[in-house]
């Protein structure tokens, strides 16, 4: 199951991947942070933080749901 939040006081977008499980957490860069498996590296999660301002310059609505592919950094 993924399960998403978004923090409206603090701007941060929270994405989680499954049934929780031990991670750690990685800097993917531009405020975004991967939560990645303990075992196999898969990652199971992803915050984004001042989520608003990377689409403040959108003219449309933005929809749900959306889709996305993560990757984790090379």
């Amino acid at each position: 199951m993924t399960q998403m939040y978004y923090d409206t006081e603090t701007d941060v977008l929270y994405l989680s991947i499954g049934d929780p499980r031990p991670a750690v957490t990685e800097e993917a860069g531009d405020d975004v942070l991967l939560r990645l498996d303990l075992k196999t590296g898969a990652i199971i999660g992803l915050t984004m933080l001042n989520f608003s301002a990377r689409f403040s310059s959108l003219d449309a609505p933005q929809t749900l749901p959306v889709q996305i592919e993560l990757h984790k950094p090379a």
